[in-house]
């Protein structure tokens, strides 16, 4: 509620849009109690007219409030202590209000404003903590997995420069193809990093253009075979699926990381399915597996960015699914994650979509 009101304060308004609508604020409420006094006293606008002082220090700067408390409390004396339409106050004990009106007035404003200011402050410090966690995760992540694959490279390089003429053509090959697999997962790291970044600055902007989404699903495949050594991965090409007016490149890191993801979080000798259907606006692409699913509890957290579950080995930095999840909505898609009854989990990415016209579609 409090984030809902700072949206409407200094931010929105203008120092001279602020003056306005603190005084606007107090003028009608003072009208509004004029017409009222018979029914609500003089003494009763004072409480009134305190209450639009709070709100203006909730919403506004010091200053304009200050200008409200004072204009509130020459108002409350011209027009509703006796004697009206006059500065002049006729009983000691009307004296003595309005001085305790004035003090609590400017009291109020300046105490509003600062417990303000003070819970401005508190939720900045949140805040910074907030990201220094994150940046610390980040980091504890990127440690493991990015020195893992440049270890790999340089001690590859190495064993090749200082053993030339000593490595068979078999030892070398395996070496070039160490550094070939630790590139290709530096890569895919810095691909998440640089994907996160432009979510996190809304620069993505798909760029819509026809593709085959056989295509890119066989293309996904093809960059997970190396992890995928020890995984089954079925894919029946749908013969009938038309061409798909998406975003290409966006859709085929959608699909990588699901695979890379359901690669990494299922035992050995797992089977990783993946299928495409359509319908007359959207276009569907579910990967599943037989693995052990996901933690009822933890299914709400799994696309925040640097989550893990509990209790999985550690690697990956945490980003995969949140950047498939900023993906899919980048172009206005929905992505939903469902545990199977007979065990694994299921992803499905629902995308709204134009299609060929040379293909009869079902409504299914």
């Amino acid at each position: 509620m409090y984030k809902n009101v700072e949206l409407l304060r200094t931010r929105k308004y203008s120092k001279k849009n602020q003056y306005i609508i603190c005084v606007l604020l107090i003028v009608l409420t003072s009208i509004l109690c004029f017409f009222s006094i018979d029914i609500v006293g003089y003494k009763a606008v004072a409480l009134i007219l305190l209450l639009v002082v709070s709100v203006n220090a909730i919403l506004f700067d010091i200053f304009p409030v200050l200008l409200s408390s004072l204009l509130s409390a020459l108002i409350w004396n011209f027009f509703f202590i006796p004697p009206t339409f006059t500065l002049h106050i006729g009983t000691a004990e009307d004296a003595l209000l309005f001085l305790m009106y004035f003090v609590i007035a400017i009291i109020n404003a300046v105490l509003t404003y600062q417990i303000r200011k003070f819970e401005q402050k508190e939720r900045d410090q949140e805040e910074k903590e907030k990201s220094i966690k994150l940046y610390n995760t980040l980091l504890n992540s990127l440690s493991h997995e990015l020195r893992t694959p440049i270890s790999t490279i340089i001690g590859s390089i190495d064993t090749i420069k200082e053993n030339q003429t000593q490595l068979s053509e078999n030892n070398r090959n395996e070496l070039y193809g160490e550094i070939e697999i630790a590139s290709f997962r530096l890569n895919r790291q810095v691909e998440n990093l640089l994907g996160m970044s432009r979510l996190e600055a809304g620069f993505i902007q798909p760029k819509m253009d026809w593709c085959d989404l056989n295509e890119l699903v066989f293309s996904a495949i093809k960059d997970n075979e190396n992890d995928a050594q020890h995984h089954k991965i079925v894919f029946l090409q749908k013969e009938n699926m038309p061409l798909v007016k998406i975003d290409s490149g966006l859709t085929e890191q959608i699909l990588f990381n699901l695979i890379h993801n359901a690669l990494q979080h299922t035992p050995k000798n797992s089977n990783i399915t993946i299928q495409l259907d359509h319908n007359l606006t959207h276009c569907f692409m579910e990967v599943s597996d037989n693995g052990m699913g996901f933690p009822k509890n933890e299914i709400d957290f799994v696309f925040d960015k640097f989550y893990r579950l509990n209790q999985t080995a550690t690697g990956g930095t945490g980003l995969g699914l949140s950047i498939v999840k900023g993906f899919t909505e980048a172009m206005n898609g929905k992505i939903f994650l469902d545990n199977l009854k007979e065990g694994g989990a299921k992803f499905t990415i629902k995308i709204p979509c134009e299609f060929s016209k040379n293909t009869n579609l079902e409504n299914e």
